[in-house]
């Protein structure tokens, strides 16, 4: 017979704060993408205290606001609304567990995961209406010069062309990899651009400038899917992680 669990009265729970990690944008249409998509993300936890950081451009940034949440909370996890491993994930986001091991946890990046190439699909109908009218998609990236990243925007290709049963190829518009005019000027065919990007702002429009004439799907956006992606790398995370009492 197994016997309940006993819980201790007097021992405190253990709450641990999620800090939304963003790469962060001047313009206000990306901003406001991204703050919806963090509310989407309380309305799922709305036990889990969760703030809003950025590793570049915007404040706050992300070094002070996880500063300020674990003098208030004691033990946090930051979790990149980024959709690929790379220099921020490896650097901004890891260099904030590293510098606080026991009490900062590292999730990771919403990317590679099935779930964004469903939302990417349904972005292209919204954009082109049918699969039948086109014969090829282009995933257009943003582009690093990390191996990592580049790696991960493969996989999301490669399920995107599974879930549309067209090929994909990966253009970028900046870092490593072929650039998105290149691409396009190379794909036969009736072709359509998937924007891989969480939100609008300078990448998203440099994307729709350089695909032309190409019909272009929008960015992601604060797709419940997203949201529910990123409370489970915040939810991997926290079972995974030592509670800053044991350290």
């Amino acid at each position: 017979m197994i016997e309940p669990s006993v819980v201790d009265p007097h021992r405190p729970e253990r709450v641990v704060d999620l800090v939304a990690a963003a790469h962060g944008t001047a313009d206000p249409r990306g901003l406001r993408e991204v703050h919806a998509l963090v509310r989407e993300m309380a309305r799922l936890r709305p036990d889990v205290p969760i703030s809003l950081g950025f590793v570049d451009v915007v404040e706050p940034a992300l070094p002070s606001l996880v500063s300020r949440v674990v003098a208030d909370s004691n033990e946090a996890v930051v979790v990149p609304l980024l959709l690929s491993s790379g220099y921020h994930v490896a650097v901004d986001v890891a260099g904030e567990a590293e510098r606080r091991p026991g009490q900062v946890h590292a999730a990771g990046a919403l990317g590679p995961d099935p779930v964004l190439a469903e939302v990417l699909a349904d972005r292209l109908i919204e954009a082109v209406g049918s699969f039948r009218r086109i014969d090829r998609v282009v995933l257009a990236a943003a582009g690093s010069s990390d191996r990592r990243a580049l790696l991960d925007c493969s996989a999301v290709a490669a399920s995107l062309a599974e879930l549309v049963d067209r090929p994909v190829e990966i253009g970028c518009v900046s870092g490593a990899g072929e650039r998105l005019p290149s691409v396009l000027a190379r794909t036969p065919g009736r072709v359509a651009v998937a924007t891989y990007l969480l939100a609008p702002g300078f990448f998203a429009d440099l994307v729709r400038r350089r695909a032309g004439d190409v019909p272009v799907s929008a960015p992601l956006g604060a797709d419940p899917r997203i949201a529910a992606l990123a409370v489970r790398r915040y939810e991997q995370a926290v079972s995974r992680s030592v509670p800053a009492s044991t350290v």
